[in-house]
């Protein structure tokens, strides 16, 4: 009995360890730009990770002190947030699916189409409310800035490889023909129609095209990348959790194997 409780304990430890993984996706999360403004996705992977870290903690104490309420509790609740984990990283991989960059003539650069994103994403940058909000967000940063330090010369400019959110919102869409000055600073397009997104243009640096659809595709695809390397991390951490699990379960039914079979004995002697 009291060895299979010390295994519980010690594979308690092991589940708190990997709940760090969890809260560290989620603390990375919060620190990208995008992520920061948009606030989805990181605290519900920030509070996953608290509760199996204190559920894991519950089973470490019921294991090494010989608690067996703590210990079914342990099991049922962690049994939970395992399959709310599963979840998450299939929702995860679910709405990240769909979505890619454009080639433009004569650019390195991509750019990106609201449209090829899935519904549940486009939803949450579509509204004007949401929006304004994020739009606030994004416009108070550096990273539109930073392109004019960057580049000055327009074949430099044209042959970087800008990130989804510098193509998406800090230039016009290539389709519109606006004449390069500066990274953040067009003049004269040859179609206005090519799109909304030309007149959305507006060479204020306040404005640039964080208006635009293009812009909201850039933050689409952005948070599709950080989104998906923070699912690899939960589902590695998932597959441990399940093992960890697993093994937990079975040290549990032997404990109280042993405990059956020990006061069995001592009845019959």
């Amino acid at each position: 009995m009291a060895l299979s409780n010390n295994v519980i304990g010690a594979i308690n430890f092991v589940a708190m360890l990997l709940s760090i993984p969890i809260i560290g996706a989620g603390i990375w999360l919060a620190t990208e730009t995008d992520n920061s403004c948009v606030k989805i996705l990181q605290w519900p992977v920030i509070i996953l990770g608290i509760l199996i870290l204190v559920v894991a903690i519950a089973g470490f104490v019921g294991g090494f002190w010989r608690v067996p309420w703590l210990l079914i509790l342990y099991l049922i609740a962690m049994l939970v947030l395992i399959i709310l984990l599963a979840c998450l990283v299939v929702f995860i991989y679910m709405v990240t699916v769909r979505g890619s960059g454009h080639l433009a003539p004569s650019r390195a650069y991509l750019e990106y189409n609201l449209d090829d994103y899935s519904g549940w994403l486009r939803r949450r940058v579509r509204s004007s409310y949401k929006w304004d909000r994020i739009r606030n967000c994004l416009s108070s940063t550096s990273m539109c800035a930073e392109l004019n330090q960057s580049y000055r010369m327009a074949q430099d400019f044209f042959n970087a490889h800008l990130n989804p959110l510098q193509s998406g919102c800090c230039k016009p869409p290539t389709a519109c023909g606006y004449t390069f000055v500066n990274p953040t600073y067009w003049i004269s397009p040859i179609d206005n129609a090519a799109s909304m997104d030309c007149l959305q243009w507006s060479n204020e640096q306040t404005q640039l095209c964080y208006a635009c659809d293009s812009c909201k595709a850039g933050l689409l695809a952005n948070l599709k990348k950080e989104w998906r390397r923070a699912d690899i991390i939960l589902l590695i951490t998932l597959v441990g959790l399940i093992s960890v699990y697993l093994i937990g379960c079975c040290a549990f039914r032997n404990a109280k194997t042993e405990d059956l079979f020990r006061k069995y004995k001592q009845g019959y002697t």
